[in-house]
């Protein structure tokens, strides 16, 4: 199991297109992930359980990725996190 503490950085926070890229993400691996916010935790494949985490930029987030290519799953969660899920501000 990784765990890792991220920022959200992209102006608009967690919000539906970004959420949809997360879920994306997460579904090319086989690995189980976590995101986590004041408690509140949340499947990385599911957009609904992502925005009712409610992370606006600045949330610092808990991302846990658990399985067999748990290494890669991580890396492309933080590349997402870190590229500001690749929108344009």
């Amino acid at each position: 199991m990784i765990k890792k503490k991220l920022t959200i950085l992209n102006k608009l926070g967690l919000h539906a297109r970004a959420a949809a890229k997360v879920v994306s993400t997460a579904n090319d691996f086989k690995s189980t992930i976590t995101i986590t916010k004041d408690g509140k935790n949340a499947d990385a494949r599911s957009i609904m359980k992502l925005l009712m985490l409610s992370a606006s930029k600045g949330s610092n987030i808990s991302v846990e990725v658990d399985g067999t290519d748990q290494r890669d799953a991580m890396q492309s969660i933080e590349k997402l996190f870190n590229n500001k899920f690749d929108e344009q501000e």
